[in-house]
C-alpha cells in the first residue's frame, strides 16, 4: 500500500463518522414520529387510525424492501434537487436516512409495544392525555429497547455507506471500491475493511453500555 494513502484514508473515515452521524440523526428524526404513531395509531391502542395506519405501514414496508443499492440510483433524481450532486458524502446522507428511517420505525414500534399495558392502562385512569401517556410513560418505559434501535440502525448505516461507494458516495466505501477493487490494491481493501469492522465494534459496544445503564433491574 502506497503510504501517501495515509491522508486520504484518514479523510474517509472522517467522511464515514459525518455520513453515519448525520444519517443516524434524521432517521431518528424522521422514523422515531412514524413509530411512534404506529403504535398510537394501530388497533387497540390509544387513538386507533385504521386508515392512515395502514397506509403508513404500506409505505414502510414498500420502502423498507426496496434493496439499498437500488434506492441509491433511484434517488439520484431527488437527491440532486436536495443537495445539488449525486456524488459525495453529502449526497449519499439522503439515500441513507431513506433507507434507515423505516427501518428505525419498526424498532420503535416493537419497543414500544413491549411496553407493559397495565402502566397505560394506569395512566389513562388518572385521566393522562395521549401526549403525557407518550412523552412520560411509552418512551421513558421503551427506552432500553429505543437506544438498542438507535445502535442497531447505526451499525447497518455503516454497511449501507460502504455500499454507497460503489457509486461514489465517499468515505471508506468509496476508497476501498477505487483503491481496493478498481487498483487491485489489497492493502487498501483490507484496511478499509478493518476500520469498518471497528467502527461496528465501537458502536455496538457504546449502545450495549447505554442500553445495560437504562435497563432497570
Amino acid at each position: 500500500m502506497d503510504p501517501g494513502l495515509w491522508g486520504e484514508i484518514g479523510q474517509a473515515s472522517l467522511d464515514t463518522v459525518y455520513m453515519i452521524g448525520l444519517s443516524v440523526l434524521f432517521s431518528v428524526l424522521l422514523g422515531g414520529p412514524v413509530g411512534i404513531f404506529l403504535v398510537v395509531a394501530g388497533p387497540g391502542h390509544l387513538k386507533p387510525m385504521p386508515g392512515l395506519y395502514r397506509i403508513v405501514g404500506a409505505v414502510v414496508n414498500i420502502v423498507r424492501s426496496i434493496p439499498f443499492i437500488i434506492l441509491l440510483i433511484l434517488m439520484i433524481p431527488f437527491t440532486r434537487l436536495l443537495v445539488g450532486t449525486s456524488i459525495g458524502v453529502t449526497a449519499a446522507i439522503p439515500p441513507l436516512v431513506a433507507s434507515a428511517a423505516p427501518f428505525f420505525a419498526r424498532l420503535v414500534e416493537t419497543s414500544l409495544r413491549e411496553v407493559d399495558r397495565g402502566v397505560i392502562e394506569a395512566a389513562q385512569a388518572m385521566g393522562a392525555r395521549t401526549g403525557q401517556i407518550i412523552w412520560k410513560v411509552l418512551l421513558p418505559e421503551a427506552r432500553p429497547g429505543l437506544l438498542a434501535g438507535i445502535t442497531i440502525t447505526a451499525v447497518n448505516l455503516i454497511g449501507y455507506s460502504a455500499m454507497a461507494g460503489a457509486i461514489g458516495g465517499g468515505g471508506l466505501g468509496d476508497l476501498a471500491v477505487r483503491y481496493g477493487y478498481q487498483r487491485f490494491d489489497t492493502g487498501v481493501m483490507l484496511l478499509t475493511t478493518a476500520l469498518l469492522v471497528v467502527f461496528v465494534q465501537l458502536l455496538q459496544w457504546g449502545g450495549d453500555r447505554l442500553v445495560l445503564r437504562f435497563t432497570r433491574r
